[in-house]
């Protein structure tokens, strides 16, 4: 397409302002900015979904690994096609959204790039589809995945089905545990958290909400959200930006590689998004011999089987070998003589990308709730969708592409495809995922938990623990006059109704040891200079340790190491360490579980929670390799919040590592105004020596918004 002069111009807070002439030029000038603020994240993101960090970036075992991995997901695949879903005037706009960021980075590759001795290459459509993929997967896909192999690991290891039925209760239809302990399981060459030492964004929360103007103060319906990510990073994953097209306008933000504006608002309406927690991975046990399965027809057939050859910088190339059918792809080598058993595991999202561009782009024009609501309920990506609009209407729309499955099967334990017919049947309409419009209540709230009551089908079976999103009602349902200031307020909200509930039954226990009375004390809040919330979080790793992590059980031990699966379905240890009696006590009562976990930290010193709860915000590709006075990484900076607070600031140990998934972006928006108010986590630049590569870090420590007028 011809190419005009971009108009855009950046704000003292280094956020751009597109100033387009129509929709194709906005995604032109869009590409713009992304491929001059975040060419590294876009670039970066590019290289590890075709699977060739190997090839371009280094040769190490791990890097092998995490090709392999994007090499099975095998996200490059059918591509084009997805690009002929689009129509004319939509392969135009994302044509153009390519132009912008080649009319860039073919003039001046990256230097961090030409460190490591890459040259860049033209930004094709198909990558952009590549970036939906993985943005859908790479957030609580793979979790959901991760939790189901948690399950055939705790069978193998001999976990009893009450242990079972305690943990994952209501799930386990349908589970031949005896055939389950025969699977195969293959070695992982990583485990899944290294992938996020490669700075790939992997969305582990959010929480968003809208009011209606029967419960503001300006009488007008007020948006927020607050995306909880991996926030040890930069740049942020996030990139803000304003607009203005003819006589439309709007603020938000996006995700550098893709066109659109995910989240934020125009003159008419305005969107919100969280992960959803649907169960869009769902695995089959294939019995095999010969690179061939017996099929639920009975009749034994050939898998496909797919060659990978995997370049290697100053190495010979590896090979990965994957078998494949109709179900999935086969997670185990199926050749040999004799017959054995493995995991077939498939995500619903594998092969699309085009419904989730066409959202994104259009959802930027959308003009009201029932319309955001449409185009949003198309999304491939597993969301929940929050909306307001002028008018005062207020909605909720879950994304995603839901498995019809046969036989009531639920999705959560892996099926014998050789027994009966557990094959897919399409996919659930958004018609019919959970959804909402103008609630009695005046208010609607997502952070993560059960959906389902809200829909004709159940597209959730592990959702997070409730307490965020109860925390937020019980917020929102107390006044009729919020604002601005109070939705900025519950953003920095620290109070956790899960030590609430645990302190309910710790404090008749407690005694007059210093630490004892210090949780005695406590109000439950996980503020930066609280000594409180140190204690109750020692306490509560030694209650976790006792009841799942140590004694005669293998089977409780696995979930130890499982750092990532504890942070994201905590709430199901929850129920067990807060039930009277349960198998995983080992016959000890609750209490004296309780009375031990305080005997073991008697010893301890405890300083306030800020002064631990911290952690370096690291630089996607050079993090920990300079001196921290090279200015790559930042910090250590101090986290409020728990793993249950509104501010959720949990810092755990993952493959070596800190990690913490925190709001790294939040925005609030009242629709008496034009003006989106936000702060994020970083700069909005990944240009280590501009001026905006880190210039909102202390404004987000702090609780200070910058407004972002339109």
């Amino acid at each position: 397409m011809p190419t005009r002069k971009t108009s855009f111009t950046t704000d003292t807070n280094g956020i751009p302002h597109i100033d387009a002439t129509d929709a194709r030029d906005l995604f032109r000038q869009l590409g713009v900015v992304h491929a001059t603020e975040r060419s590294v994240q876009m670039i970066l993101m590019r290289i590890l979904g075709q699977g060739r960090g190997s090839e371009l970036l280094d040769s190490s075992d791990m890097m092998l690994g995490i090709d392999t991995f994007f090499r099975r997901m095998n996200w490059t695949k059918g591509l084009a096609a997805e690009i002929l879903k689009l129509s004319a005037a939509e392969q135009a706009q994302l044509a153009a959204y390519c132009d912008g960021i080649n009319s860039v980075l073919t003039k001046k590759t990256p230097w961090e790039f030409k460190l490591v001795g890459y040259r860049f290459e033209p930004w094709l459509p198909e990558h952009s589809i590549l970036i939906a993929r993985m943005m859908g997967y790479l957030t609580l896909s793979q979790s959901q995945g991760e939790v189901e192999k948690l399950f055939v690991e705790l069978v193998q290891a001999g976990a009893s089905v009450k242990h079972l039925e305690e943990l994952f209760p209501g799930l386990l239809q349908h589970a031949d545990l005896e055939l389950i302990k025969k699977v195969q399981l293959e070695h992982r060459l990583v485990p899944p958290e290294y992938l996020w030492q490669l700075g790939l964004p992997r969305m582990m929360a959010s929480n968003n909400w809208v009011i209606a103007p029967g419960r503001t103060q300006s009488k007008s319906a007020i948006l927020s959200n607050d995306p909880h990510l991996e926030g040890n990073r930069l740049p942020n994953v996030w990139h803000e930006f304003t607009w203005k097209c003819g006589n439309r306008s709007g603020a938000g933000a996006g995700v550098p590689g893709l066109p659109g504006m995910m989240v934020g608002r125009n003159e008419s309406v305005g969107w919100g998004a969280t992960y959803t927690f649907m169960d869009s991975v769902d695995s089959w046990i294939e019995k095999c011999r010969g690179g061939k399965y017996l099929d639920h027809d009975k009749k034994w057939k050939a898998f496909s089987i797919r060659r990978e050859i995997i370049k290697r910088k100053k190495k010979l190339p590896g090979e990965a070998v994957f078998y494949e059918n109709h179900r999935g792809t086969l997670e185990g080598d199926a050749s040999g003589a004799a017959e054995k058993y493995i995991l077939n595991t498939a995500w619903s999202g594998a092969a699309t990308g085009a419904a989730s561009l066409k959202g994104a782009m259009a959802i930027v024009f959308a003009t009201s709730v029932k319309e955001a609501m449409a185009i949003a309920g198309k999304l491939e990506v597993s969301f929940s969708w929050v909306f307001a609009d002028a008018a005062g209407n207020i909605g909720y729309q879950m994304s995603g592409l839901m498995p019809k499955r046969r036989n009531g099967w639920k999705g959560f334990v892996p099926v014998p495809a050789f027994k009966k017919n557990f094959d897919w049947q399409g996919f659930v309409p958004p018609e019919q995922l959970p959804r909402r419009f103008n609630p009695k209540e005046g208010y609607i709230t997502t952070a993560n938990n059960d959906l389902n009551s809200w829909g004709k089908q159940k597209p959730i079976n592990m959702p997070m623990g409730d307490y965020r999103a109860r925390r937020i009602s019980q917020v929102l349902g107390s006044a009729k006059n919020h604002n601005v200031a109070s939705v900025q307020k519950l953003h920095y909200d620290t109070y956790s109704l899960q030590a609430e509930e645990y302190l309910k039954i710790l404090r008749p226990l407690l005694g007059e040891a210093q630490h004892e009375q210090i949780l005695a004390d406590w109000n439950c809040h996980y503020d930066l200079d609280s000594v409180g919330a140190s204690v109750f979080e020692a306490w509560y790793r030694e209650l976790y340790s006792i009841v799942f992590g140590q004694g005669d059980d293998n089977a409780a031990d696995l979930m130890w190491r499982e750092g990532g699966i504890f942070i994201d379905f905590y709430q199901n240890f929850d129920r067990i360490l807060q039930a009277k009696k349960s198998v995983w006590f080992k016959g000890l009562s609750r209490e004296h579980a309780y009375k031990e976990a305080l005997d073991k930290i008697k010893a301890h010193t405890f300083r306030p929670w800020g002064e631990t709860n911290r952690f370096v915000l690291k630089h996607l590709l050079f993090g920990g390799k300079f001196p921290r006075f090279i200015g790559f990484d930042y910090g250590p900076v101090p986290i409020r919040g728990g793993r249950a607070t509104v501010h959720q600031g949990q810092i755990y140990r993952s493959a070596g590592r800190d990690t913490s998934f925190i709001p790294t972006f939040r925005f609030v928006t009242d629709f008496s105004e034009r003006a989106l108010h936000s702060n994020l986590l970083g700069g909005p630049s990944d240009r280590r020596f501009g001026r905006f590569y880190t210039n909102e870090v202390e404004s987000w420590l702090n609780g200070e918004y910058k407004q972002l007028r339109f």
